[in-house]
């Protein structure tokens, strides 16, 4: 672990400026363009929407459970402390050749969601479902030390009573933070800062040079994370850009961390991804992908794009829609990943 502890749990609770802006192709909803100090006021809205400040950072008490050596990489199985009673399983993709003596950028990888709760950490870990989404194992293989955390209410985060299964617990944990006056986007965020937390502190982590990528569920946890975690670099999100005006038009039944309680009365979706510049933000869509419908998506990226132009920065913002493609990572998309995070980590 790094030394400097103290620091380093400090700059886990840094916030990240940010400009939002409103305008054509988004809902009426939208925030308009606001001055700096509106900004910070858009930051606050959202805030509260989400659930209120996170808790001072407890201590990660890391436990290094066991490790694998696999062909290129070995696995590392750990868990570690997000909240007091709240410990996060996770695995540590660590490829060889990579010490504390030469350490190599860091990317958490956010899973999907595709309704299959037993599936958490270990697809993209490259040990269980669908080989497309085996990315921290190609990711390892390029030179990134990959952590993949499962989260709550997938894979060994689901009901430890057992008394309820898949998505019954999804649903009752969804109601009870919002009954508790937070979200599940708060907790979602706070585990995944966390997460930032655990990959920053690996030796073998240079903390500089952080990034993050999802597919599906795990993207919009990537633009969610993205506002509240100036340490990571370089993000990019796969297939997930889901906007309240297409959710209501459509009447899309969506998974729970896209729903914000409140925030539409001051922003759609693409106004929180926004939030993110000036650091890189990449993200695939694809055309006929009826989790993100297009049109309005197509606007969200627009609208993305005109904020990082405001904010100085419209080169570190992108955007790929992959004509007649669903809700995949294709090899081109899977290209386009692998490209931002080559010229920004």
């Amino acid at each position: 672990m790094h030394a400097d502890r103290r620091k380093f749990l400090t700059s886990s609770a840094v916030v990240a400026g940010g400009t939002v802006l409103g305008g054509p192709g988004m809902s009426q909803n939208s925030a308009a363009a606001p001055s700096a100090p509106e900004t910070v006021s858009v930051r606050e809205k959202l805030m509260e929407c989400l659930g209120g400040e996170w808790p001072v950072p407890c201590d990660l008490e890391p436990r290094v459970i066991r490790e694998e050596q696999k062909d290129g990489y070995r696995l590392q199985w750990l868990d570690y402390s997000v909240e007091p009673d709240d410990r996060v399983p996770a695995i540590l993709l660590i490829p060889d050749g990579v010490s504390s003596s030469t350490p190599a950028p860091g990317i958490c990888i956010w899973h999907q969601h595709a309704g299959q709760w037993h599936l958490g950490k270990t697809e993209p870990a490259g040990l269980a479902g669908d080989p497309m989404h085996h990315t921290g194992v190609a990711l390892a293989k390029l030179g990134y030390v990959v952590l993949c955390p499962d989260a709550l209410c997938f894979e060994e985060r689901q009901d430890p009573s057992e008394r309820l299964k898949g998505g019954n617990y999804e649903r009752f944990e969804f109601l009870r933070y919002v009954v508790d006056g937070r979200s599940m986007a708060w907790k979602n965020i706070l585990d995944m800062r966390r997460a930032v937390d655990m990959l920053a502190s690996r030796d073998e982590v240079d903390e500089q040079r952080l990034g993050c990528y999802g597919h599906s569920m795990g993207s919009t946890h990537t633009w969610l994370v993205g506002p509240w975690e100036p340490r990571l670099k370089c993000l990019v999100g796969n297939c997930c850009l889901p906007t309240y005006s297409a959710i209501h038009r459509t009447k899309l039944l969506h998974c729970f961390p896209n729903f914000v309680p409140g925030w539409y009365r001051h922003g759609d979706t693409p106004d929180i991804a926004g939030l993110i510049a000036p650091r890189a933000l990449h993200l695939n869509l694809g055309e006929t992908d009826g989790g993100s419908p297009i049109a309005e998506a197509r606007a969200g990226c627009e609208r993305i794009a005109k904020i990082y132009a405001a904010a100085g920065v419209p080169d570190q913002f992108s955007y790929f829609i992959e004509p007649e493609t669903g809700h995949v990572l294709s090899k081109s998309m899977w290209q386009k990943t692998q490209d931002v995070f080559a010229r920004h980590l």
